[in-house]
C-alpha cells in the first residue's frame, strides 16, 4: 500500500469515527467506562479492576464500569465504536488508536519493579531448543491475535531477526498470552510468544512450574502497557484521573487498589514513549502498521 492510499484510508476511517464522536459527547450523565484488554479472562479481569472502578467512581462522582471481552478482535471493535472513556490495552492497540481516533496515553503500568516490558519467546528447558533458529519447523503458540504487541508482533520480530520467516515454523494461537506459556509447559507447543512478565503472573505461576521454562530470546525493554483517554475527554477530567491514579501508591487504600490491579504503581507516560514499539511494528507490518488488515 502506498502512502497516498494509506492516508486516504485513514481519512475515511477518521470521518466515520468523527460522526460517532459527535453523537456521543463526553457527558457525566452516562456511566464512565474503563475498557480492559483481554490479558486475563473476563472473570479475573472484573475482580482485578473493580476496586479501581470504585475508586474512580468516588473521584469522578459518577458510575464507573469495567468492561472487557473474550478476544482481541472484540476489544478492537469496541475501541472503533468509541465505547471506552479510559482504556488499558497493549502498545499496538494504543499506537493505532492514537493514529486513527486520537486516544491519548496518560499512564503506563509498573509491574514487578519495572515500567518496561519486553517481547519474548519461551521454551521448555528440556526441549533441546537453544537458539531461535532451532524453531524451524516447530510449533510456536502466540497469544490473542496477530495484533498482540508482545505475544505476536515482538515475538515475530525476534524470529525475523534470526532469519525465520513466515512458513519456516507452524504458527498457532491461544486465546491469550498466559495460555501460550501454560500450553508450552504441557508440551502442546514447542515455544510461546509473550511479554516477559507474563510467566510470573499469578494465573500462570500458580498453575505450572515455571522453573521448567526458559527465555529463548527477548527484545530490549520497552514502555509498559499504556492507559489512554478518549479524545472527547476534557482536560480537567483527564488531569484529575492522571493525578489521582499517580497518587495511589501514597495511601493505604490506594495501595490496596494497586494490589488488586496487580501493579506496583501507575507511571506518567507520553506518546513518544512508544516510538520503539512503532519501529518494531513497522518492521513486521510495514509503514501502515497493518491497519488495512486490522479487524
Amino acid at each position: 500500500m502506498n502512502r497516498r492510499n494509506f492516508l486516504s484510508m485513514l481519512i475515511s476511517l477518521v470521518s466515520v469515527t468523527s460522526s460517532l464522536k459527535s453523537s456521543r459527547a463526553y457527558t457525566q450523565t452516562k456511566p464512565f467506562v474503563i475498557g480492559i484488554f483481554p490479558r486475563r479472562n473476563i472473570k479475573i479481569t472484573h475482580k482485578t479492576f473493580t476496586p479501581l472502578a470504585e475508586y474512580l467512581s468516588d473521584v469522578l462522582g459518577r458510575e464507573v464500569k469495567i468492561e472487557t471481552t473474550k478476544s482481541f478482535s472484540e476489544f478492537w471493535k469496541n475501541i472503533q465504536s468509541n465505547k471506552y472513556d479510559l482504556v488499558h490495552y497493549n502498545q499496538y492497540h494504543y499506537i493505532v488508536s492514537h493514529l486513527l481516533f486520537g486516544y491519548e496515553v496518560i499512564l503506563k503500568n509498573k509491574e514487578q519493579g519495572k515500567s518496561t516490558i519486553a517481547g519474548s519467546i519461551i521454551v521448555r528447558k528440556d526441549s533441546k531448543i537453544n537458539k531461535v533458529v532451532d524453531l524451524k519447523g516447530k510449533v510456536i503458540l502466540f497469544g490473542g491475535s496477530r495484533r498482540a504487541m508482545q505475544s505476536y508482533i515482538s515475538a515475530t520480530w525476534l524470529l525475523r531477526q534470526s532469519g525465520l520467516n513466515e512458513g519456516d515454523y507452524i504458527e498457532k494461537f491461544a486465546i491469550n498470552p498466559p495460555n501460550t506459556i501454560i500450553s508450552t509447559f504441557f508440551k502442546r507447543a514447542d515455544a510461546s510468544g509473550s511479554g516477559d512478565v507474563v510467566m510470573y503472573l499469578d494465573n500462570v505461576a500458580k498453575r505450572i512450574d515455571i522453573s521448567q521454562l526458559k527465555f529463548l530470546a527477548k527484545t530490549r525493554p520497552m514502555s509498559h502497557l499504556p492507559w489512554a483517554v478518549n479524545s472527547n475527554m476534557d482536560d480537567e477530567t483527564k488531569v484529575l484521573i492522571q493525578k489521582k491514579l499517580l497518587g495511589l501508591s501514597e495511601t493505604k487504600y490506594g495501595k490496596m487498589v494497586l494490589h488488586s490491579a496487580k501493579v506496583d504503581a501507575f507511571v506518567l507516560a507520553k506518546d513518544s514513549d512508544y516510538d520503539q514499539h512503532r519501529k518494531i511494528i513497522e518492521d513486521v507490518y510495514g509503514k501502515d502498521y497493518g491497519v488495512s488488515k486490522l479487524r
